[in-house]
């Protein structure tokens, strides 16, 4: 029985991995809106109801695969390393996050899914929607590392709850910012690399500045001191 629920599994599994390759090369060639289930599936070679059986909506399909950050952000936070301050932990997997994605453009793939994603509301709609989601739980982690004794040479603040999404929004919009205005940079002919490498110094500038100046903002010290040091590896976690 156990081989035989393996096999099930793989099989599973590879009609999964079908029908979301096939449907990323339909939405790269012919654009997100113009491609249906029924188009996927045929093109497939499978039913409708078996693409339903893995994705609930074509977003879930275009998307699946493709958004790590969604839970990485927070992740980030929670699965520090000792001694890391939340903060800290944040602006490191920040800054390699945008590196890559900048990085990346300079793959054909992932330049065919940032034009299909940009020249779709539906999709950006939807995206809007999967930044939320991860901006919510990166003030979860925050909130629920701020209640844990201080490491790091980072107090909780006084109201640690708001201060948790009001550093969780003002972070992502930072970095999304320097995101989508670096990838139309890209598509006018500047270098991935060199796009990169631009958006990561002016990055860790902004959040450093953001990280130095948490304290005075929310109310725990004077005014802010010299920018900290990240951890040595910038980008752990």
């Amino acid at each position: 029985m156990s081989d035989l629920g393996d096999r099930r599994a793989q099989k599973k599994a590879q009609t999964r991995e079908l029908v979301r390759t096939t449907a990323h090369r339909l939405f790269a060639s012919r654009g997100f809106d113009a491609v249906t289930i029924a188009d996927v599936a045929r093109e497939a070679d499978v039913a409708v109801q078996t693409v339903f059986n893995h994705f609930t909506t074509k977003e879930d399909l275009f998307f699946d695969g493709r958004v790590p950050w969604v839970e990485g952000i927070a992740a980030a936070v929670r699965d520090r390393a000792v001694g890391v301050s939340p903060l800290s932990a944040l602006r490191a997997y920040l800054l390699a996050f945008m590196t890559r994605q900048l990085t990346s453009m300079s793959c054909p793939d992932q330049r065919d899914y940032w034009v299909t994603l940009d020249a779709s509301p539906t999709l950006r709609t939807f995206e809007r929607r999967l930044v939320f989601t991860s901006e919510r739980r990166l003030a979860e982690a925050l909130l629920a590392a701020w209640q844990q004794p201080a490491e790091g040479g980072e107090c909780a603040p006084p109201n640690p709850a708001i201060s948790a999404r009001l550093t969780a929004a003002m972070w992502l919009a930072a970095v999304r910012v320097l995101l989508v205005e670096n990838r139309v940079r890209v598509r006018d002919g500047l270098e991935a690399t060199e796009a990169a490498e631009a958006a990561e110094v002016l990055g860790d500038r902004l959040l450093g500045y953001m990280q130095t100046g948490f304290g005075s903002f929310h109310g725990l010290v004077g005014e802010p001191s010299d920018l900290p040091e990240l951890p040595e590896d910038r980008r752990a976690g």
